[in-house]
């Protein structure tokens, strides 16, 4: 398997039921995948379209340790997570928005930090949920999956071994809060788990074993077919649950073995992609009629896609952009971004962010009718983090190499 970084993408919902995160305001981003968890932006914002190091950087932190968490933005707040080999810790870090200064970081897990994985994985690559009052993060440790929640200060309010976990290529799937629950997924070859736990004490309420083979995707609830479902691809499955009680509503094999991407959904089907040992997209229908709408040999293993009208965008890791028709995978067209992408993109009205490994991010008008790109914007040298765009800013996480290699947060604006 080649090139995968799945893990920032880190991954959470798409198509976003109502919910404490669909009541999140719009100039906030409270958890992978942004407001409505499905890669969209609040429209109406009025985001630079080209940036570098002097045009355009409101300013830039500095990240200690290493991470693809994308930021999470609530309030005057910001907060990442990152790990640090030289300490041995794992951490959650909060910024100050305005400025992008250090409020305060906590150390969720010292020691026993897990080694091995692919190349471009990280030990902090789930992204932080917010739920109105507290954060939740998912770390793997000690061989193991954990789910945590902090309060807004900072202080661990409890902590919760979900699953133990074999390392192959690395983990990233992040929590998502749905009504009382935290979803968290833990697919590896020692045996998977899909977990509904008790977002006040952390207990676990419900828990579905999943096959033993590795797989990275974060937990989607959508609202599809008239009702709210928690779907999960990957490990040769596309199954759905009732995200509070956990019951199976229905599951095909209709995927391929490793998948890192969310699902979105139209509201009729649900879209996801894999990339080992097959590279594989597919529309399935999600009445639980196990009827396959369409699919294709298209490789979307790690960024995860974006549905508008009746239409789905997708950034492919191999730097094209695409168009399908939602209802029958006809393509509109495919144009060349240039680079390898392992960030998921984001929409703002008709426009899509997308950031590449190297650091540079296309800004690109997307139709069914045309592609029109608009802007190449370089930032850094590596960029595994999926961008957070609100409030009329982007901010973005990535890397200088120079000297010595530094994660920075840098904040885009007008």
């Amino acid at each position: 398997m080649k090139r995968l970084q799945l893990l920032l993408s880190g991954c959470v919902l798409a198509a976003m039921v109502p919910s404490v995160r669909a009541a999140a305001a719009t100039q906030d981003w409270p958890a992978w995948r942004g407001p409505t968890a499905d890669g969209h932006a609040a429209a109406g914002q009025t985001v630079p379209v080209k940036w570098d190091e002097k045009e355009n950087l409101l300013w830039s932190t500095p990240i200690r340790g290493r991470g693809h968490s994308s930021p999470t933005v609530v309030g005057n707040r910001i907060y990442v997570a990152t790990a640090d080999v030289a300490t041995q810790e794992q951490l959650v870090l909060c910024l100050d928005r305005a400025t992008g200064k250090p409020v305060w970081e906590t150390v969720v897990h010292r020691g026993n930090l897990d080694a091995g994985g692919h190349r471009n994985t990280s030990l902090a690559s789930s992204s932080v949920a917010w739920d109105g009052e507290r954060l939740y993060i998912n770390f793997l440790n000690e061989k193991a999956v954990h789910t945590t929640a902090l309060d807004a200060k900072g202080k661990i309010v409890w902590q919760q071994r979900v699953a133990d976990f074999v390392l192959h290529q690395g983990f990233g799937s992040s929590p998502v809060v749905h009504q009382s629950v935290v979803l968290v997924t833990a697919d590896s070859r020692g045996g998977g788990t899909i977990a509904g736990l008790d977002k006040r004490t952390g207990a676990v309420l419900w828990r579905q074993d999943r096959p033993k083979i590795a797989n990275y995707t974060s937990p989607a609830v959508l609202t599809a077919a008239g009702r709210t479902q928690l779907i999960v691809a990957g490990c040769n499955l596309v199954s759905s649950f009732e995200p509070v009680s956990g019951k199976k509503l229905w599951e095909i094999a209709g995927s391929t073995e490793e998948c890192v991407v969310t699902a979105v959904t139209d509201g009729q089907r649900v879209f996801v992609g894999g990339g080992y040992p097959k590279n594989h997209t597919v529309a399935v229908e999600a009445d639980g009629s196990g009827r396959i709408a369409w699919q294709n040999g298209t490789r979307v293993y790690v960024p995860s896609m974006l549905v508008r009208d009746g239409h789905v965008y997708a950034v492919l890791d191999g730097g094209l952009a695409v168009c399908w028709k939602a209802d029958t995978g006809a393509e509109l067209w495919k144009e060349r971004l240039g680079g390898d992408f392992y960030s998921s993109p984001v929409m703002v009205g008709t426009r899509i962010y997308a950031t590449n490994v190297r650091g540079i991010t296309s800004v690109f008008e997307a139709t069914p009718k045309q592609f029109t790109l608009l802007a190449q914007n370089p930032l850094g040298e590596e960029s595994f983090a999926s961008p957070a765009i609100c409030g009329n800013r982007i901010y973005l996480r990535g890397v200088k190499k120079g000297d010595a290699r530094q994660e920075y947060l840098w904040c885009v604006g007008q």
